[in-house]
């Protein structure tokens, strides 16, 4: 079977089931949607142990946490929020607003986050009556697959329509660009090409842009609280999530006490250029790109790659920079328990150290500041070209929303144009949702005078 038939069945097939979905109320709808999220809140070490032994990326307790964690906080967020039928109006301006799917969603998903990812993107699709057919990475297809089943059973439960969500079982490069070519919209998170391959689909699409999260320090805070927040989030998974602290850019008179805070919670620090270059040939290859090796690796393996030894005990290794920007290799996203380390005279060069840094990767995404003073927390969020600026908090953990914060719960996290995103915010349910809008007259309107209008 070609490759356009073989996705156009699995699209008719969704658009059957979109079509006899779209009659569901919300009350059903909902029930659909905390369904998928229960499953793998439930089946949260089942799925952890999964994607560790089929990826052999990340850690087992960490995506344990992330299962459970992610399942929390987006039923949370999408719990009681209207999606079917009027879902709002304005007194003022006499508008209804009138929720209506997209159609069919191509969810493309990443070996990276092959289980949170399906699920979130998934209960943004089904919160809209949309149905979803997702493209897997082919390094996690089982896990996906599995996920997908252990869903589906769930969902024909509460009578939710055959083939209502749908996984390529057999993933492969050609069948995802068909699936996005075939689809009403598509929602894309991976690597940079698959990402362009979508919006160059022909289908409204959602991307992501690369991570790269500049870690900002201000005097005034207590180094050591900070130091364990940015550790945690470098180390979070082996350095996998986008959203992972990826810098340390500190005051140049605290810069010692800094590396010192760091020290005493399991970093171990080197700023012998020799050394230095080890671990940065180890890291990158000759095109200046990350070794796939040492993707969501542990911290030992990418010191032995490089043939250093560190302590053991060793939480996460920083490297002082030797440049900024395209200067430096270790500017770049490291997608495993490394960081750079910058020191910086005032407020302004730091806030240009991490432009220059995301300029060269990362470019619209998030920076993260620890400070106190709210003077300079809203010159860097004026400044900083990134749809996120993440004040005292774990990036990691934090950026894709949490109970302790703003931002929309999710897994796919826009970058704006700076990124070459449509989205400059975390994705979630209302950006799969067509609006109709029902425009009243208003009673009692005027028309300003030239005058007034004018003056």
């Amino acid at each position: 079977m070609t490759v356009e038939k073989t996705i156009g069945g699995l699209v008719e097939a969704s658009r059957k089931a979109q079509h006899d979905y779209e009659s569901f109320d919300q009350k059903q709808v909902d029930a659909l949607v905390r369904a998928v999220g229960k499953v793998v809140f439930d089946n949260a070490e089942e799925l952890a142990r999964m994607a560790v032994d089929e990826t052999m990326m990340g850690i087992y307790e960490d995506k344990v946490k992330k299962n459970m964690g992610k399942a929390r906080i987006i039923w949370h967020s999408l719990k009681g929020k209207k999606s079917v039928g009027i879902i709002d109006y304005d007194d003022e301006e006499k508008l209804y607003y009138v929720a209506k799917p997209k159609g069919v969603i191509g969810l493309v998903t990443p070996c990276t986050n092959p289980i949170v990812t399906p699920m979130c993107n998934l209960m943004f699709a089904l919160k809209g009556r949309n149905s979803a057919v997702i493209a897997p990475h082919p390094r996690a297809k089982e896990c996906g697959a599995y996920t997908v089943k252990l869903i589906n059973q769930e969902l024909k439960k509460l009578g939710a329509p055959e083939n209502l969500v749908q996984i390529i079982e057999e993933p492969s490069l050609d069948l995802t660009n068909e699936l996005m070519r075939q689809v009403d919209a598509v929602v894309a998170t991976g690597g940079m090409a698959m990402v362009r391959a979508a919006y160059s689909s022909g289908k409204p699409s959602y991307g992501v842009g690369a991570g790269n999260v500049q870690v900002i320090l201000d005097t005034g805070i207590d180094l050591e609280e900070a130091a364990e927040k940015i550790i945690i989030g470098r180390t979070f998974d082996n350095g996998i999530i986008c959203s992972g602290e990826q810098t340390i850019i500190t005051p140049i008179q605290i810069y010692d006490d800094t590396i010192e805070a760091f020290k005493k919670r399991g970093a171990c620090y080197f700023d012998d250029p020799v050394i230095i270059d080890k671990f940065r040939k180890a890291m990158f290859t000759e095109k200046k790109v990350m070794n796939k090796e040492l993707v969501g690796q542990p911290v030992e393996k990418v010191a032995e790659m490089a043939g250093v030894d560190v302590p053991e005990g060793t939480r996460v290794i920083i490297l002082k920079a030797g440049g900024v920007g395209r200067e430096e290799l270790l500017c770049k996203e490291k997608m495993c328990s490394v960081m750079a380390s910058f020191g910086y005279a005032s407020f302004e060069e730091a806030l240009r150290i991490a432009q220059a840094n995301l300029d060269y990767e990362g470019e619209g995404h998030t920076v993260a500041i620890h400070s106190h003073d709210k003077e300079k927390i809203e010159k860097a969020g004026v400044f900083l070209n990134v749809s996120r600026l993440i004040v005292n908090q774990t990036s990691a953990t934090s950026s894709g929303g949490s109970f302790f914060n703003g931002f929309a719960p999710t897994t796919t996290l826009g970058c704006g144009s700076w990124g070459n995103n449509s989205l400059s915010e975390n994705l979630t349910y209302h950006h799969l949702l067509n609006i109709s809008r029902i425009g009243l007259f208003k009673e009692g309107a005027a028309a300003p005078a030239d005058e007034e209008l004018w003056g």
